[in-house]
């Protein structure tokens, strides 16, 4: 085995202004403590914080602090994500440093946090890399881990090791703790979910091994998560399955079909009468006379859902 460390960053992330300055305080402090770390995650937005105002015209402005503290320390660096403006559109771009300072891949978050993240573009390309004589990693964001299919595809496309920069500081955390375990132990793979602080997050971070057992689970405070890991226990376990019982990606593999619900132009009768994806509205407790009456003869206009401008998305 190749040793390898990979490092998540969990800090406070403030929403009016840059926390650049933080990010390279912490990494220099992390890699002067724990020298031998490979690889080094920050959470989602973490720059620059979640509103889509500060959305970068350029994201090699960014890019490039990131670049030379990668080289400075020699390590893999995925500093989390930002939000990009490209032609008008807004992304939410996470990118890859190697430790020669080079941006070796980027990554735009396929599923925005909707109705929450108003304004934002999904992109439409997934992102694994190598690195060499280790292995090959990829890359998704947050809500992009709610969709089963995003981190399949990854581990079809060969990663052993799924990075995920997140910002969740909602109730649903405890939800994604499971889906975090569920997602490495049904791809076999390691999965490093990262999260931010105050306006990046609640905390709890998490990182998985390949049978889905929790390596460590940070708390709501800030942390540094040095977490050395093991290739062959992701080899080991897509050759004999977890806990030598089973084979999900070879059972996948063989069982290869044509699944109607994604086949393009399907039509969906039931997902389609769910309704309009929209926030949730203050609902008024009415008698039930007057929900008659009003089933009747409504005095009221209906409602439009209710849109968040898109500066203060999330």
């Amino acid at each position: 085995m190749k040793p390898f460390c990979i490092a998540g960053i969990q800090m406070r992330v403030s929403a009016s202004y840059s926390n650049v300055e933080a990010m390279k305080l912490k990494l220099n402090i992390l890699m002067n403590i724990y020298p031998w770390v490979d690889m080094v995650v920050f959470s989602e937005l973490c720059a620059y914080g979640p509103l889509t105002h500060h959305a970068l015209p350029q994201i090699e402005v960014f890019e490039e602090q990131m670049q030379e503290m990668a080289r400075k320390h020699k390590i893999w660096l995925l500093p989390g994500s930002a939000f990009e403006k490209v032609d008008g559109k807004i992304y939410n771009t996470a990118s890859v440093i190697d430790p020669e300072g080079n941006v070796v891949s980027r990554y735009r978050k396929m599923f925005p946090f909707y109705p929450y993240e108003v304004g934002v573009t999904p992109g439409h390309e997934f992102c694994v890399f190598d690195v060499p004589e280790v292995g090959r990693f990829g890359v998704s964001i947050c809500y992009d881990m709610w969709f089963p299919e995003t981190t399949r595809t990854l581990a079809v496309m060969g990663a052993e090791v799924i990075l995920h920069p997140t910002l969740t500081g909602t109730l649903d955390r405890e939800i994604e703790l499971s889906i975090a375990r569920s997602s490495a132990a049904i791809n076999q793979c390691y999965f490093f979910d990262i999260n931010g602080l105050d306006a990046g997050g609640s905390g709890r971070s998490i990182i998985c091994g390949p049978e889905g057992g929790v390596l460590y689970q940070a708390e709501n405070n800030e942390e540094m998560i040095p977490i050395e890991i093991d290739m062959e226990r992701v080899r080991r376990s897509r050759e004999l399955g977890v806990l030598r019982l089973g084979q999900p990606l070879k059972s996948f593999r063989d069982h290869l079909t044509d699944f109607e619900i994604y086949q393009k132009g399907a039509v969906h009768p039931y997902l389609d009468s769910l309704g309009p994806l929209i926030k949730p509205k203050r609902v008024k407790e009415l008698g039930e006379l007057q929900i008659q009456e009003e089933a009747v003869a409504p005095t009221k206009p209906a409602f439009a859902p209710s849109v968040r401008p898109a500066s203060d998305s999330l």
